[in-house]
Parts: structure tokens; sequence; C-alpha cells
């Protein structure tokens, strides 16, 4: 029997208009394992894209509950969640889920710094939604550790940006740091092994950031993740939303840097 077209039948293909998207491989992007570190704002952004652009395989890394200043700007966290003090990395997991059949995600609740290694092996790509200098910077040693791509972002107030680290190739996240970096990474740490208390102060933040940045991350995932490495930004790309510019930035690998 010959096969019936029916008028429509394309728009019951969730994918039909990202395959129209020349360089695009959806079946790349179905089978990629994708580790997302942080579950916060940004995580939740970045994991409502992923699952929507097609991405299946998902684990999500956080140490942290839902509270009540996150739900202005957090797509999967709910006031229940505060109330039962929730993990974030479960309740994305689960948003995520939600958002498709197809969608396998799966949440860690642990110190990313704590992470059974193992995890940074079996995954394809690693990304970043982390709101701290420390805990970035052990992700990016770990991603050229075991020579994973790195996209990370991050947001303070209307200004965000996104970082891409190829190892071996190329500048990674410590290579672009500054002394004023430095100095707040290394007040987590003690030299004496003595414990140091440290109080991070709160930063400004609001969604619109937050989805500009996420969006350009899922982005450059998706560039990776087809095999079009010749598209993606080359280390830096800077987004001021108050002023309303962008531009991109290549950094020199630093010949003092542990990663290279």
């Amino acid at each position: 029997m010959e096969e019936q077209l029916r008028i429509g039948a394309v728009d019951d293909e969730p994918f039909d208009r990202a395959r129209r998207i020349g360089w695009l491989d959806l079946d790349a992007v179905f089978r990629t394992k994708v580790l997302m570190v942080g579950a916060g704002a940004l995580g939740n952004e970045v994991g409502k894209n992923l699952v929507l652009s097609g991405f299946r395989y998902v684990t999500v890394v956080d140490m942290d509950h839902v509270m009540g200043s996150n739900l202005n700007r957090c797509l999967f966290f709910s006031r229940e969640d505060v109330s039962r003090r929730s993990p974030k990395a479960e309740v994305v997991a689960r948003g995520m889920n939600a958002l498709s059949e197809h969608a396998n995600v799966e949440s860690v609740s642990s110190m990313i710094e704590e992470l059974d290694e193992g995890l940074y092996r079996v995954h394809d790509i690693i990304l970043g939604c982390l709101d701290n200098i420390p805990t970035r910077l052990h992700v990016n040693s770990r991603s050229y550790r075991f020579g994973k791509t790195l996209i990370d972002g991050g947001m303070e107030g209307f200004v965000g940006r996104v970082f891409v680290a190829n190892p071996p190739n190329g500048a990674c996240i410590q290579c672009g740091m500054n002394r004023s970096h430095a100095k707040v990474a290394n007040l987590r740490f003690s030299c004496t092994g003595k414990d140091v208390v440290f109080h991070e102060p709160r930063l400004p933040a609001e969604i619109t950031t937050t989805s500009v940045i996420s969006a350009i991350m899922v982005r450059e995932c998706l560039k990776f993740v087809s095999g079009r490495a010749d598209m993606m930004l080359s280390n830096a790309f800077f987004y001021d939303g108050q002023r309303n510019v962008s531009e991109e930035l290549e950094f020199d690998i630093d010949p003092l840097c542990p990663n290279h």
C-alpha cells in the first residue's frame, strides 16, 4: 500500500523546524551526554533550553536547596519547594524530564568538588552554571584533565559572559583570570590548614540576562555537538544588556597556568 501524505503532518514533528537548520545534527544531539553543574537561575534556563533543543541525557549537579530568593528567576522552582527545602538538582531534573517524554535527566545532590570524577569521563560536554570562582576553577581543571569541552556562563545584574574552553587547545578560564579573581578565590582557602570564614556578597540578578546567557550557552553546545567547532566562540563572549552592546574576546594561554 502506498504511503499516504497527510496535510499538516510536518506540524506534528516537534523538531521539524530545527531539522531545517542545515548544519544542525539532531541525531548527535539526541545521543549526547551533558554534565550540567549548577542548578540555580542559570541552571534552570540552561536545563529548559537543553531539553527543548533535543538533548535527552543530562546529569544535573548541585548541593544547594531551593530558597525564596530563587523564585523570581527560576522556572522549575515553587514556593512548595522552598517550604520543603527541596534539593535544587532534583527539582530541576524533574522539571526537565516533564518537558519531554524522551528526556532522561538524572540529578546528583553533592558538592561539585566532591563529585565522582568518573562522571566527567562518561559525559561528552560540560555546561557550567555556577555562581562562584573557586567551584568554577575546579570544574575548569577537570575539563582539561579529562579533555572535555566546557561552556561556562555567569551574570551580574544586566551583564553576563560565556566562556568556551576547548582542551587541550586554547586558553582556559584560569588563563583569563585577573588578580581580583584570584584574591576572591584565595579567600576561600587557608594555607595553614585552618578553617576560613568568608562571606561572599550576594550579586544582583534578574531573569532577562539569565535568559540571554543561557541561550548562548546552549547554542554553542549545539554547534559543538554538530561538529561545527569552526562556528563556536573562540573564548569569551561579553554581554551588557544595560548599554545594549556585546563583544567577543580571545585570551592567550597563560604559561603559568597549571592546566596547560
